[in-house]
C-alpha cells in the first residue's frame, strides 16, 4: 500500500462520516498490508483545496465565536459543536502529518495514523451526542485556529511537531478537566464520559508529539527546549495559559523543566 497517498486521498474527502470511515478502513488495511518500499520517500505533490471539509461550518475569527453557556441545551450544543469542530481538525491534521512528511521512519507514519483513528472516533462521538440535543455539525459557526498553524508549519516537521502536537493540542489536556466540570454541573454525564475518553486519548497524541519532536532535534542537532523558544516567535504560536494540567503534560512526556517554565 502507498500510505501516504491513501492519507492524503482521505484528507481530501468533504464529508466528516465519509472521511472518518475512510480512516478506520485505512488504518484496517495498514494492519493486514505492508507499506510499499520507497513510498515513505517519495516526493507527493500537493494538491488544491486542503483540507477537504464541509462548506458548513462557518469559518470567522475566534473573537467572533459566539460564548456558550453549559446550562442550556442550545449552548451545550453550541460548546459540544466546538469540541466536534477540534475533533474534525484533528483528523485533518494527523492525516496531514503522514501524507506531508517524506523520508521519516516507518513508525511515524503509523504513530500518526493511529492518531487520526482515535480523532475520527472523537468526532464521532462528539457528533452523535450533539444529535441527542437536536444539533448536528455545521449548525454553528467555528474558528480555524489549528488548521492555520498546520499551514504555517507545512514545510518544516520539526515545528509541525512542535507548535501543533505539544502547544496546540496540549491546551487541551489543560482545558478538558474545567470543561467536565462545567458539563458535570448542567448534568451531561454523556458529555463528560466522551470528553474523559478524548484526554484520555489526547495524552498519547501529545506524547507522540514530544517523541517525533525530540528525535526530529536530535537529529538535526538542535537542543529542543531552546529551538521550541525560536519556533513560538517564528510562527506565532500562543502562549500556553493557565490553569495547567500538570499531571497529563507529565504523563504526555513533557519533562519538569518544560513544565516549570509554563508556570
Amino acid at each position: 500500500m502507498n500510505l501516504r497517498l491513501d492519507a492524503l486521498a482521505a484528507l481530501r474527502i468533504c464529508d466528516p462520516a465519509s472521511k472518518c470511515r475512510a480512516v478506520r478502513e485505512l488504518q484496517a488495511r495498514l494492519n493486514d498490508e505492508a507499506i510499499a518500499a520507497g513510498t515513505l520517500q517519495a516526493d507527493v505533490p500537493e494538491p488544491r483545496g486542503l483540507p477537504g471539509r464541509p462548506l458548513k461550518p462557518g469559518l470567522v475569527p475566534p473573537k467572533r465565536v459566539a460564548s456558550r453557556s453549559t446550562f442550556t441545551a442550545q449552548g451545550r450544543a453550541a460548546l459540544l459543536h466546538a469540541v466536534a469542530h477540534i475533533e474534525f481538525n484533528a483528523v485533518n491534521l494527523a492525516l496531514d502529518a503522514v501524507w506531508r512528511f517524506g523520508g521519516l521512519p516507518e513508525r511515524y507514519y503509523r504513530d500518526w495514523m493511529k492518531v487520526a483513528g482515535e480523532e475520527a472516533l472523537h468526532f464521532t462521538l462528539v457528533h452523535a451526542h450533539l444529535n441527542t440535543l437536536g444539533s448536528a455539525y455545521g449548525d454553528f459557526d467555528a474558528h480555524d485556529g489549528l488548521w492555520t498553524m498546520v499551514q504555517r508549519t507545512a514545510h518544516d516537521v520539526v515545528a509541525r511537531m512542535a507548535l501543533v502536537p505539544r502547544t496546540l493540542e496540549a491546551r487541551g489536556l489543560d482545558a478538558t478537566p474545567p470543561l467536565q466540570a462545567k458539563l458535570s454541573r448542567a448534568g451531561d454525564q454523556r458529555a463528560v464520559d466522551i470528553l474523559a475518553i478524548i484526554l484520555r486519548d489526547e495524552i498519547g497524541h501529545v506524547a507522540i508529539g514530544n517523541h517525533w519532536y525530540r528525535w526530529l532535534c536530535q537529529q538535526a542537532k538542535l537542543e529542543p527546549v531552546a529551538h521550541y523558544r525560536v519556533l513560538t516567535q517564528r510562527h506565532g504560536a500562543p502562549r500556553p495559559r493557565a490553569p495547567f494540567n500538570i499531571d497529563a503534560r507529565l504523563a504526555a512526556g513533557f519533562t519538569q523543566t518544560e513544565i516549570e517554565q509554563l508556570t
